[in-house]
């Protein structure tokens, strides 16, 4: 697991969480946390306590990150209307690496290489004391909340999903 610490994303999105003045430890799974449900299983934890980084791209060709809880999937008609864009874009992984400067299944919320257009995050994470996000790296996660989330990302809440 030293090497994942050692993961230069990890170690970025380690250092900055500190300089945010986030509370939450960077947590090494031994198990991967590639999907919500893998990582809840690996915490015990519900799955909607897990803050997905969700990745889309904006008619505009600009990162939009959708920061969901895992009980479900963004319903990208609803946000698209809400945001009063035409459609939103599936990002492929390239796009993400590009953009956030992550792999899929280890986006964080934090970090990025690339500031997104725009952030969402969720209200369903606002039902849920403690939330955890991906950390850089698919064996790595971390604490946190909805209120935490929104400060340090700048998102905007949003009832993405149903």
């Amino acid at each position: 697991m030293e090497e994942v610490l050692n993961n230069p994303s990890v170690i970025r999105v380690t250092a900055l969480l500190k300089e945010l003045g986030c509370s939450g430890e960077v947590t090494i799974l031994s198990d991967s946390a590639r999907t919500a449900l893998d990582a809840a299983n690996a915490l015990g934890i519900e799955v909607g306590q897990v803050a997905s980084s969700i990745v889309f791209k904006l008619p505009s060709g600009n990162p939009l990150l959708v920061i969901t809880s895992g009980r479900h999937r963004v319903d990208t008609e609803l946000v698209a209307k809400n945001l009063g864009v035409e459609k939103l874009h599936r990002a492929d992984a390239d796009f993400v690496k590009t953009a956030s400067g992550f792999s899929i299944g280890g986006v964080s919320p934090v970090g990025w290489v690339n500031k997104p257009e725009i952030t969402l995050i969720d209200q369903a994470l606002n039902d849920y004391n403690v939330a955890w996000a991906a950390a850089g790296h698919p064996h790595s996660v971390y604490p946190t909340s909805f209120s935490e989330l929104a400060r340090v990302t700048g998102a905007t809440p949003m009832v993405v999903g149903d």
